[in-house]
């Protein structure tokens, strides 16, 4: 399984490139091995991330807009959704892994099974 974080290196938006960099800085942090996609360089990476996007996940109108996250080929979700596990100690269930043991969420996960 190799986690895809899929990222626009030539964004104009100051919000894009902060959530892109929160999300690349915590899987760095925790040792969680991804692959950094870059729809800015590379067509193919633009229209993987374009075309597996979710229908109830993709804006109103236009096209879904980076970061968005990906374990293999399996959507995990957009910053919202990132933001939101990683406020819960959820991350690792959110990228569809196994927490370490010791960590906060496998020790949630521990105290739900007894």
């Amino acid at each position: 399984m190799v986690i895809k974080v899929f990222i626009a290196s030539s964004s104009g938006s100051k919000a894009i490139k902060k959530q892109q960099q929160e999300v690349l800085d915590y899987l760095q942090a925790n040792k969680i091995e991804f692959e950094r996609c870059d729809i800015a360089v590379n067509y193919e990476s633009k229209m993987f991330m374009r075309e597996n996007v979710p229908e109830n996940c993709r804006p109103i109108s236009g096209n879904p807009l980076p970061p968005q996250i990906f374990n293999d080929d399996h959507y995990c979700g957009n910053f919202e959704s990132f933001f939101d596990a990683r406020e819960n100690n959820a991350v690792y269930a959110f990228l569809g892994l196994t927490p370490p043991p010791g960590s906060k969420e496998a020790e949630a996960l521990a105290k739900q099974a007894s």
